[in-house]
């Protein structure tokens, strides 16, 4: 039953997505300029002859290691921060500050700066970095003082380990705000690096394909990197996705090995 519910929802989306191209076309039609606005088959065409190029895939590769590095340092970073603002009150008082002025300051100020400080490279790793911490940092305090101090002290109570506490208390608690985070800081932290390549131009790179194309006024190109970045968006999703879900598995798994030993 469930894989037919999968497939009519699929194809559900082709009329939208016909929908769109239609509109798209009759756009390109009306405003009548290939610089302005280029057609669906124009851009359907370049983005075949980019995946033929070997130069594509090493531009894909090279954006997502960068942005993937800066959102799993910004994850370990935040999780940290997190834990230890909510036991040291010091710790919460200095760095809630911190993270109000860099959700408050526009992207390009940390860009501009960061081009003064660092490589180009390092750049985007950092601007991810920085959109990364706030959102992990905010919903893992709120898991974590969340967590019912009843099971707390229950656990206490029959001589729970720290790891027993922490497999079987905590990571249930704070998972779905752990989820919810990552989801968020990915989307963001996405966005936010290839805004950095645009602006900070690492070769070779998604973004400065982008500032290449804006440049030499190649609106085909434009639009079938910008196509390109939509759907390695939406991949890394469902990737996280898939392997948080294989992680949650993994722990109720053990979680219940370990209470049946």
């Amino acid at each position: 039953m469930e894989p037919g519910r999968k497939r009519i929802k699929y194809w559900q989306w082709l009329p939208i997505l016909v929908f769109w191209l239609l509109v798209w076309q009759l756009a390109y039609i009306l405003i009548d300029s290939d610089l302005l606005l280029a057609s669906p088959l124009q851009v359907g065409v370049r983005l075949i002859v980019l995946v033929g190029e070997s130069h594509f895939w090493l531009t894909a590769g090279l954006s997502i290691l960068r942005i993937t590095a800066g959102f799993l340092l910004g994850v370990v970073i935040g999780v940290v921060l997190a834990v230890l603002t909510v036991r040291i009150r010091l710790m919460w008082l200095l760095l809630r500050p911190v993270i109000v002025a860099i959700r408050a300051t526009p992207i390009a100020s940390f860009i501009i700066l960061a081009l003064v400080w660092m490589t180009k490279a390092r750049v985007v790793i950092f601007i991810v970095l920085l959109m990364v911490v706030p959102i992990v940092w905010a919903n893992m305090v709120e898991g974590i003082r969340k967590t019912d101090p009843q099971l707390l002290e229950m656990a206490q109570i029959f001589g729970l380990t720290s790891s027993q506490v922490l497999r079987l208390i905590y990571l249930p608690s704070i998972s779905p705000f752990f989820l919810a985070a990552v989801t968020t800081a990915l989307g963001l932290g996405w966005k936010a690096g290839i805004a950095a390549e645009v602006l900070s131009t690492p070769q070779p790179s998604l973004g400065s394909e982008l500032y290449n194309a804006k440049i030499y006024l190649e609106t085909p190109n434009l639009l079938a990197y910008t196509l390109v970045i939509i759907v390695l968006s939406l991949i890394l999703e469902k990737l996280l996705l898939w392997v948080l879900n294989r992680a949650e598995s993994y722990f109720k798994t053990h979680g219940r090995q370990g209470n049946a030993s």
